[in-house]
């Protein structure tokens, strides 16, 4: 019996490597082989199991590509796991108005929240692999939530299917006015002059902002005070009444405050300046060369979607975002539209995922 399975199984690989087009029915290409040992009787049934299996992969693979060219043929729908009217929200619902005009599809957005965006994501984890349940991912969701909590209720990798970057939103460092520094480099030396008396404040212990900090700290060679509060508004608010030294939030929050004098900014965590405040340095040409902390929005599936579909979807948000009144849109939320591979934002995932959980890892903070 184990000889017979042997020699089964070199039967089913010659007829594979032969392929469905190259087998003839008086068995002419798999009689070399019946005279190593194997009867023609079982050489029959092997090709018969062969062009079976053959037969059955083909259709799958074309019914496959026929119902990728047909989707999408009934409504999406794209979660947002963070409240509506929040900046996730806003841009999730950008977007989904840009895929329903290019592909003649209504996409909707479905507010899912809780647990730090983890309810909505894990949503769309469990979901049909069959492109009509989307999610408007953050860096949150993705890359920084692994170093807060220890059970994660979905893997940020193995369980999406990347389709594309959306957009990115630069970080602003602001102190309050009464620091005595003006620049980035006055902050570092003040900072060396006294060690951990400085503090900061975050949206709370493990967010990108607190972790933005801490790798401020590492790469300036500082070592300053965490004071977490409950949320982006709140840190920015005691920065202004004068509760901490400085904070890192978005330019829509800190704008206001920045215009009328009641905070100080001095550099943007994006790769360039922003157009909100071109006045502004980024932190890296202020003194940190290399240091980058922005939040990114992205839109993935479930893993294990199709191929074309992914493609489709790619594609609409690359010519969604190029249209001027969407960059207008996103600037408003201090956002920068900024499109990508499906395999570049795999990339980004895992470096992120890397870089944070290193910050984190090296500061103590523990997963809870």
């Amino acid at each position: 019996m184990r000889d017979f399975n042997f020699k089964g199984k070199k039967l089913l690989e010659k007829i594979f490597s032969l392929g469905c087009s190259n087998i003839k029915n008086d068995l002419s290409a798999v009689k070399p082989l019946a005279f190593e040992g194997c009867s023609l009787e079982r050489a029959r049934a092997c090709l018969y199991m062969g062009t079976v299996f053959l037969s059955m992969i083909w259709v799958i693979l074309h019914l496959s590509k026929a119902y990728a060219q047909s989707y999408p043929i009934k409504a999406v729908r794209v979660v947002s796991p963070f409240p509506a009217g929040g900046g996730t929200d806003i841009i999730a619902r950008l977007i989904a108005r840009q895929l329903s005009e290019q592909l003649g599809q209504s996409f909707v957005v479905d507010n899912r929240v809780g647990a730090a965006g983890m309810i909505g994501s894990e949503m769309v984890a469990r979901s049909a692999a069959d492109g009509y349940t989307l999610l408007m991912a953050t860096s949150g969701t993705h890359t920084t939530n692994p170093t807060v909590f220890a059970k994660m209720s979905y893997d940020p990798v193995r369980d999406f299917s990347p389709i594309s970057m959306v957009a990115s939103a630069a970080f602003v460092l602001v102190v309050h006015p009464s620091i005595p520094v003006k620049n980035l480099k006055d902050l570092i030396a003040l900072a060396k002059s006294r060690p951990e008396t400085l503090n900061f404040a975050s949206s709370g212990m493990g967010g990108i902002s607190h972790l933005g900090f801490e790798l401020l700290d590492r790469m300036a060679g500082i070592r300053m005070t965490h004071v977490p509060y409950r949320g982006s508004p709140l840190q920015t608010q005691a920065t202004v009444a004068g509760e901490v030294a400085m904070t890192m939030d978005s330019i829509p929050v800190t704008q206001p405050f920045i215009k009328s004098g009641r905070i100080r900014a001095l550099g943007v965590g994006s790769t360039h300046r922003s157009p909100l405040m071109p006045e502004v340095p980024t932190i890296a040409e202020a003194g940190l060369p290399g240091y980058q902390l922005a939040s990114w929005y992205a839109l993935f599936a479930p893993s294990m979607v199709s191929e074309d579909i992914v493609t489709l979807l790619q594609k609409a948000v690359v010519k969604g975002l190029s249209g001027s009144s969407l960059r207008q849109d996103f600037a408003l939320l201090g956002a920068d539209p900024l499109a990508s591979s499906p395999q570049d934002l795999a990339n980004i995932v895992q470096q992120d995922l890397k870089k944070w959980l290193q910050v984190a890892k090296e500061a103590g903070i523990k997963a809870q």
